[in-house]
């Protein structure tokens, strides 16, 4: 993991139309997690083992039981393998010298498949198929019902493997939203703030259709907003790979949805499975045909343009980030949302409780000027709508970092201690306001910094 601040760049959008079935390997698909496909039946698949370390995984969905014919073609002078899983385990390791290397494997049950293509000497291309894939496209569990509206069509089918929780009516509710017309709820993690989904969300999508994204934990929400919004139905997906985030059920459900939520988690597991595909897509789009977005402690964090992305190292502490502008554990990404009023903002959450405003202004100090920065304890939460306009709930504070022509970034460098002076620190609680774009606010600012040289290094109480 790089010790500098690593910006991803941008990603180009996958289709969100039916996937095609793949004829050749893309990399990287060295992790089942990250498998390509999906591979259909009888389609041969070209690929490359170029490494001794290479291995090659790809995914297809069957929905009845199965006879597989899987044939792994190499150079006679190669040893390639093969192993096929089922969502729980291994089926099948084809491991012989032969060339090509094939079985025939009984599978009994619905979902994803995946397999797994090795080496055990030799490097060279290689051509994998795999015959008797049920014709029906392996979509997985079938449709779950549903008409569709707003022009979305019927629900589709879903993937197998999509692990998904749905409470209420499966229809679309289809509510008229107005352009523009929702919002963004940022929460700091911990307990959920209800009044915050009683005041700012259910005004705007009671009685319609809410969906929990996640990539771990359960349905625990359904029941949560079902009752507290009046909703018209919840659905949690459980979208752990990135295959699933290019599905068109899931693509359905987030476009039909007027509120998203995203779930706490691991921020870096969003970016890893949902940028540049439809899912990233869908969020984009929300707030701009009126629906609300949000989420809590890693759902939060995501939605600012600069993200703190812990992807691969340890979670970063205010004492450790101050020390050294490109710390280890530093790692910021962007390139996710593109929400207006999250342009040029980096959101960090569990904020006072896990004293984290050091490193927010030590990740401040080595991004763009003007860069402003949002702390939001647990319990607390704030929402804005489309003019930038955020209202505090909960209770405990959201804290702005802001600089102006006073503010100086006074040793700034990698691989030495951070020295940040006068920042512009609002401190809001409960029922203050304060305009994201324009700074407009009732709230006086006190000037606060960092000296990453000192033992304690705060300048000014960071949270009085």
């Amino acid at each position: 993991m790089p010790s500098k601040l690593a910006l991803l760049f941008p990603t180009l959008f996958l289709s969100h139309g039916a996937l095609a079935c793949i004829t050749q390997e893309s990399e990287s698909n060295d992790a089942e997690s990250n498998a390509d496909g999906p591979v259909c039946s009888s389609q041969q698949v070209a690929g490359e083992i170029d490494s001794r370390r290479d291995q090659d995984w790809y995914y297809f969905n069957i929905d009845e039981a199965a006879t597989l014919d899987i044939t792994l073609g190499h150079a006679s002078g190669d040893d390639f393998d093969w192993y096929l899983y089922d969502p729980q385990q291994q089926l099948y390791a084809a491991e012989t010298a032969d060339t090509p290397e094939s079985a025939s494997v009984s599978v009994g049950g619905a979902g994803m498949y995946t397999l797994k293509v090795t080496r055990y000497s030799g490097t060279g291309s290689y051509s994998l198929s795999v015959a008797g894939i049920p014709s029906s496209g392996g979509s997985g569990d079938g449709g779950d019902g549903g008409t569709g509206g707003c022009n979305l069509g019927a629900r589709p089918s879903k993937p197998g493997g999509l692990t998904t929780y749905l409470a209420g009516n499966p229809d679309d509710a289809c509510l008229e939203l107005a352009p523009n017309g929702g919002g963004l709820l940022v929460m700091g993690g911990g307990t959920d703030v209800d009044m915050a989904f009683e005041r700012r969300v259910k005004p705007i999508s009671g009685g319609g259709d809410v969906v929990v994204l996640r990539t771990s934990g359960g349905d625990g929400y359904n029941e949560y907003f079902l009752n507290l919004l009046g909703a018209d139905s919840v659905e949690t997906l459980m979208v752990d790979r990135s295959q699933h985030a290019d599905s068109d059920y899931v693509l359905w459900a987030l476009q039909s949805a007027e509120f998203i939520w995203l779930a706490g988690g691991d921020q870096s597991d969003y970016l890893n499975q949902w940028q540049g595909t439809p899912v990233q897509q869908a969020l984009d789009e929300a707030l701009a045909r009126g629906a609300v977005l949000g989420g809590t402690s890693a759902g939060a964090a995501v939605q600012s343009e600069y993200i703190y992305d812990p992807d691969g190292t340890y979670g970063a502490y205010s004492p450790e980030a101050v020390t050294d502008l490109c710390h280890e554990y530093t790692n910021i990404s962007t390139d996710f949302l593109t929400t207006a009023m999250m342009e040029n903002v980096l959101v960090d959450t569990h904020f006072a409780e896990r004293d984290r405003m050091g490193r927010l202004m030590a990740f401040m100090a080595g991004l763009p000027v003007g860069i402003r920065g949002m702390g939001v304890d647990e319990q607390t939460s704030i929402f804005f709508t489309s003019d930038g306009t955020g209202v505090v709930d909960g209770s405990g504070n959201v804290y702005v970092l802001a600089e102006d022509g006073s503010t100086s970034r006074t040793l700034a460098a990698c691989g030495l201690p951070v020295i940040y002076e006068n920042v512009l620190r609002y401190q809001l609680s409960e029922s203050d306001q304060y305009n994201i774009l324009t700074g407009a606010t009732s709230v006086a600012p006190t000037r606060i910094g960092i000296d990453g040289s000192k033992t304690n290094f705060y300048i000014n109480q960071p949270y009085q």
